[in-house]
């Protein structure tokens, strides 16, 4: 018998694996559900989603089959549930995880199943991209790739395959933080109705006895979970957000969580929307959303999810090993609960522990800066991230944590590490000056003075490097400052 595998983030609405399938298995891996103490919300959107997913393929006639993750101790466990079952044939899409590939394909190897392996829908770039970028590149650059994504697909090119407005990136252009008054349109998040929310209710009770110490409250959980609900999101975001997005992007705000976001990554990283239908129906609005924003937008889209898809694949054993800075010291549980004492960190902290959610430059310049500064294992902030996030897998974590907020693979992908002191946060935030602000100081200043010849052989940190230097008593001071804090961690 041939069969057919889903994992939880593979929930594409014309899944290739399903055709010329007797039996469809949608598979609850450990690995996504038991590996760490991962958010409820995260738990509850792969419960959900799988068993509405399930409810549809039923629906259109298929012999489905819902593997929960309490009948699987391990990834290999599948193996032999398929060879119980009759199973001689497997096909399943392009898992984008290291580690569930490496021990499915071992697994079904050694119980003699044939599998074969397709595609990822869920992706733009074929694979032969990123091996011809391999091949000619040691050292990939981000800016190379986005052109070359924006040529391939012609977006946001003329004919001539020059960029519209006469740029590639509208980058700097979108760096205002959020004005008073301004008006942040209030997300109408999807409302269960039907045998959706009856499995909505099942997962609440589920997850809080089967992990009850998840962080998180599954009452607040609101993510879409159907096909249906994801596009309603997206068209939702198009039309109400979609225009302040460029100008916003890069905000802190201490009373708004999601600002001009999409927060479409849960719907799209388990395939419930695609990213060629977020484009066009995206590209739709050209006339109405000024350009700033679209080129903004599709460059998260076709860019940086498409680069980091590829440097994972390339990259990401090598990324996932490497300790740069030697850095070993243990997360403490105050990074767990937002008791830092540093209020933007804790601000945030404590938003992500109520939504699984913040937005990309809180994860980069408030959170991983912070905790680059602050010296904890690369390892120990990875699991961090993928624990607490919605929208996290091994694709989307390995390099934005090993490579852009940690600095951990020695700059494979970044020009510089991603680090800075209070006047950012201030800048780009509603966040005043206070106790936290000579804390944060402190620990930049004395990251940089610890690394001050790293720094003053690179073009973009060299002027701290000279600054730090010309600092005397002052940088004692600070050194004092971030070991008391250091220190009291826990």
């Amino acid at each position: 018998m041939r069969a057919a595998l889903i994992y939880p983030h593979q929930l594409f609405h014309q899944h290739p694996a399903v055709t010329g399938a007797a039996k469809v298995y949608l598979v609850e891996d450990p690995l996504l559900f038991r590996q760490y103490s991962f958010h409820c919300h995260k738990l509850m959107l792969h419960r959900v989603s799988m068993q509405c997913r399930a409810d549809e393929l039923q629906k259109a006639g298929k012999d489905v089959v819902h593997v929960q993750t309490h009948q699987l101790a391990r990834t290999e466990d599948i193996a032999g549930l398929l060879v119980a079952d009759g199973v001689q044939h497997v096909q399943y899409c392009q898992l984008n995880d290291d580690w569930l590939q490496r021990r499915l394909s071992a697994a079904l190897q050694r119980q003699g199943v044939v599998a074969t392996e397709l595609p990822d829908p869920d992706f733009l770039t074929p694979l032969d991209v990123f091996d011809e970028l391999a091949e000619k590149k040691k050292k990939w650059f981000f800016t190379d790739f986005y052109m070359s994504q924006r040529k391939r697909l012609h977006i946001l090119v003329d004919d001539q395959d020059r960029p519209e407005g006469g740029k590639w990136s509208f980058d700097p252009e979108n760096r205002s933080r959020l004005p008073k008054g301004c008006q942040v349109p209030e997300i109408s998040w999807p409302q269960a109705a039907g045998n959706a929310a009856e499995v909505l209710a099942a997962a609440r009770r589920w997850v809080k006895a089967e992990f009850p110490d998840a962080p998180g409250d599954p009452a607040d959980f609101h993510y879409p979970v159907t096909r249906r609900q994801a596009l309603a999101s997206l068209q939702q975001f198009l039309e109400h957000r979609f225009e302040n997005f460029g100008l916003y992007e890069d905000a802190i705000h201490d009373r708004e969580t999601f600002l001009f976001h999409s927060v479409l990554t849960p719907a799209l990283n388990i395939g419930l929307l695609s990213p060629r239908e977020i484009v066009q129906q995206a590209l739709q609005y050209a006339d109405r959303v000024p350009l700033n924003s679209q080129e903004g937008f599709l460059r998260q889209v076709i860019g940086w999810r498409e680069y980091m898809r590829g440097v994972y694949l390339h990259f990401g054993r090598r990324q996932r090993t490497a300790n740069f800075w030697q850095h070993h010291r243990a997360l403490p549980k105050s990074f767990y609960d937002g008791t830092t004492g540093i209020e933007p960190v804790d601000t945030v902290i404590r938003r992500v522990l109520q939504h699984a959610y913040c937005h990309h430059i809180e994860r980069l310049m408030i959170l991983g800066s912070f905790m680059l500064l602050c010296e904890f294992s690369p390892d120990a902030v990875y699991q961090w991230f993928m624990e607490l996030f919605i929208d996290a897998y091994d694709w989307v974590m390995v390099p934005n944590v090993y490579g852009m907020s940690q600095y951990a693979d020695g700059g494979l992908i970044t020009t510089k590490p991603y680090i800075c002191g209070s006047a950012y946060v201030l800048k780009m935030s509603n966040f005043r000056k206070g106790p936290w602000c000579p804390v944060w100081d402190a620990l930049y200043w004395r990251f940089i003075s610890q690394h001050s010849r790293l720094f003053a052989g690179n073009p973009r940190m060299s002027m701290m490097a000279r600054q730090c230097e010309k600092m005397g008593a002052k940088l004692d001071q600070h050194r004092a400052v971030a070991d008391r804090f250091l220190a009291s961690l826990q």
